[in-house]
């Protein structure tokens, strides 16, 4: 019997002797074909997660699948060059690709890379070509492929890709790469934009058998990525999702052929020469230009409220207001909790689903009546500044109890920060459901545009666990 060694020694023999051999076997398996037509792309000893991502371009059982991995890791180089090609020159024999990026700029530059290939690969060219058409086909936007009916389209985030078609053929092979960026997923507008484009306007261009693949990076916790792994583990979406770190969680790197002791790794982020970058592009950890404050990790929660009203004191609220309808313009948040002291000290039950609104003064006095008529307010907190002053004073006018709250220069992380060490030991405790875009801002605090839930949230904390005397206090509002 002979070994995996020797087999894998026969074949390559074949193929190098043998153009039928080569040819039926780069047209068989996209790992051959890589390695044969492109092998000036193979500098280093092929990783297993790079078998991986072959095995997935190959399988017809995958409909969907999301991948992320480090820099450098040769995955647009698999995914959108040479996978498009062999899709179509290979058994898949695919006849609409479309390859999708962020900007036109990006999208026409995957197909310059495409076009090189096709019109200088002399191998690739004289075995299973000609390629090219001589006429407004073969240009920036498209290649089309006469020898096998096939189109290779490339488009941005910015057109419109219902509709298309390729004669009788809609896209049957979608790739997305780098469709987001950090300024696209500042904000949940941006983030809901890019998610409501590729689910109701990407992949409904193609067809039952259409293969999707997205191709990209983790920018933030609600990003398009971190939403479509959701959506596969969920059972929402029929795919799969992988992500491949430079390293593992045992520090082994995951291309020893290129990165074969630790002196190099270390060598490569010192090329890097900013650690917040080697951890989102090397080591694939969503961490926000300032640092993470807060931790999902620290998060405790609760399923109900305690039943116990001996134990109840108050139910307070912070406010943080923004008195602009503008589509630019911040929300006025609201967020509640009630008070519950127990064990000499306080626990703090944020209640679910707090305000986050734009909203307009008026509006917001209405709101916060309706509210206190509901939930029976002790006392609402507002920061004293600026026109947020004359808020808390209406709302005394009005019999509804409330206060201002001076900050004294503090900055939003300063705020942020000293309410960790209560997330932490579990004083704040979170419902189940209800609070995710609060948990959200919180995560991504200084990746997320807008933080209003933040701000009503520390107002509220700091002023809770300055009232409540059993315990060291934290800071004087």
């Amino acid at each position: 019997m002979k070994t995996i060694a020797e087999q894998t020694y026969e074949l390559m023999s074949d193929i190098i002797r043998d153009k039928d051999i080569r040819t039926k076997v780069a047209t068989e398996s996209h790992y051959w074909f890589f390695h044969i037509y492109f092998h000036h792309y193979v500098k280093y000893p092929t990783a297993d997660f790079q078998r991986e991502l072959f095995a997935i371009t190959q399988s017809d059982n995958i409909s969907t699948a999301v991948i992320v991995s480090f820099r450098g890791s040769a995955k647009s180089t698999i995914m959108t060059m040479s996978y498009p090609i062999w899709s179509i020159l290979g058994k898949q024999q695919k006849k609409f690709v479309i390859i999708i990026s962020q900007t036109q700029y990006q999208a026409r530059m995957h197909l310059s890379n495409l076009k090189r290939e096709l019109e200088s690969n002399r191998l690739l060219r004289s075995e299973l070509g000609p390629f090219e058409e001589k006429n407004e086909e073969w240009g920036s936007t498209s290649l089309v492929i006469p020898k096998f009916n096939a189109r290779i389209t490339a488009a941005s985030c910015e057109q419109s890709v219902r509709g298309l078609r390729h004669g009788a053929n809609r896209p049957d092979l979608i790739v997305c790469d780098d469709v987001e960026d950090l300024n696209s997923v500042k904000t949940r507008e941006g983030r809901d934009k890019t998610y409501n484009w590729l689910t109701g306007e990407v992949i409904p261009s193609g067809d039952r058998s259409t293969k999707v693949v997205v191709v990209g990076n983790l920018l933030h916790e609600d990003s398009l990525l971190m939403r479509l792994k959701a959506n596969i583990e969920e059972n929402k979406l029929n795919g799969i999702f992988r992500a491949y770190p430079l390293t593992d969680h045992r520090d082994q790197t995951n291309w020893p052929g290129k990165f074969p002791t630790k002196e190099l790794i270390d060598l490569e982020k010192m090329k890097v020469g900013n650690e917040i970058s080697w951890q989102r592009e090397y080591l694939l950890r969503i961490v926000p230009n300032i640092g993470q404050v807060v931790h999902r990790e620290w998060i405790h929660y609760y399923d109900v409220l305690p039943q116990s009203s001996e134990h109840y004191t108050s139910t307070v609220s912070g406010v943080d207001l923004a008195i602009s309808k503008k589509d630019t313009a911040d929300c006025t948040a609201i967020v509640s909790a009630k008070v519950y002291s127990i064990d000499d000290s306080f626990k703090l039950y944020i209640l679910p689903n707090p305000i986050n609104e734009k909203m307009e003064f008026p509006d917001m006095i209405r709101k916060i009546k309706a509210l206190e008529t509901v939930l029976g307010y002790s006392m609402i907190y507002v920061e004293d500044v600026a026109f947020q002053a004359s808020l808390y004073q209406q709302l005394i006018e009005k019999g509804i109890p409330a206060e201002g709250v001076k900050i004294h220069g503090q900055d939003k992380l300063s705020r942020l920060t000293l309410t960790t060490a209560l997330i932490q030991s579990g004083k704040i405790i979170f419902p189940r459901k209800g609070t995710e875009r609060l948990i959200e801002q919180m995560l991504n605090f200084g990746i997320d545009k807008h933080d209003d839930l933040v701000d009503a949230f520390t107002l509220l904390v700091l002023k809770v666990a300055n009232n409540n005397y059993s315990m060291p206090r934290v800071v004087l509002l």
